[in-house]
């Protein structure tokens, strides 16, 4: 399983948002391209960014921050927020991203995503953000009547590499990922899905293990990173995965905590 940093970019800087309210954003670091480098030093295999002003926009709004930390690292890295037409997606895919993270346009514009797995193979992940079982769009700031698991389904058959699953009402809160909906998402489709939203500790990550064999592929973590609440070496340690045993001790999280 791939522990992977979360990088959010508000004004081009790395923040947290709680529970998807931009009112409730803290500010953790002005240079996202150190945050990423010292993600890759602590052992990180992947990365995901949000480009939050992105979300809001409906464009890429911080390209240069997006190429800048996918030009200086030598891991993979996704993005999403405000990927809504073939231009936003093309845009940030030939920035040396690996992945484009659509959201609002599945729900949308399932058409255009067929268009884009099709244009770009393996290189499109559905992201799905739930507030009780219904998908929120546009950063968050609505929610739809559309049911998670059944997009999820559509999402596959079109093509998407992953699902990205985000409970909103745990994302930021450091109290666990909703397990129950992960392994009904999993048991629902036959594509990876990666767990998003509350992930604040070791346990929480070998409880997600659990559900590997299902199909949960990766664990997204953020404010728990950033507050010192889980270190990445120890969650790198815990899943077994990466070089957590070449990554020195003494690097530490007091450049963000």
């Amino acid at each position: 399983m791939d522990v992977i940093p979360a990088i959010d970019l508000l004004d081009g800087r790395c923040v947290r948002l709680y529970q998807g309210d931009y009112a409730q954003s803290e500010v953790f670091h002005d240079d996202p391209v150190l945050v990423a480098q010292e993600w890759v030093a602590q052992g990180a295999t992947r990365l995901h960014l949000v480009d939050l002003d992105g979300a809001k926009a409906g464009h890429v709004v911080n390209g240069d921050v997006i190429e800048a930390i996918a030009r200086s690292v030598s891991i993979p890295v996704e993005v999403g927020g405000g990927l809504r037409d073939r231009q936003s997606v093309a845009e940030v895919l030939g920035l040396g991203v690996r992945w484009a993270i659509l959201g609002t346009v599945a729900v949308e514009n399932p058409d255009l995503v067929a268009q884009l797995c099709q244009e770009f193979p393996g290189q499109i992940i559905v992201g799905i953000d739930a507030r009780n079982g219904k998908v929120a769009t546009r950063g968050w700031l609505e929610t739809s009547e559309v049911d998670a698991i059944p997009l999820a389904q559509q999402m596959a058959d079109l093509g998407a590499a992953a699902i990205i699953y985000t409970d909103i009402h745990r994302d930021g809160t450091l109290q666990g990922p909703n397990r129950e909906a992960l392994r009904e998402l999993a048991n629902a489709i036959a594509i990876p899905v990666i767990a998003s939203g509350g992930i604040s500790s070791t346990s929480d990550l070998m409880g997600l293990m659990a559900l590997e064999p299902m199909g949960v592929t990766g664990a997204i973590v953020g404010r728990a990173l950033y507050t010192g609440a889980l270190s990445l070496r120890d969650a790198v340690r815990a899943v077994g995965q990466g070089r957590w045993q070449d990554v020195p001790p003494d690097l530490g999280f007091s450049t963000f905590a």
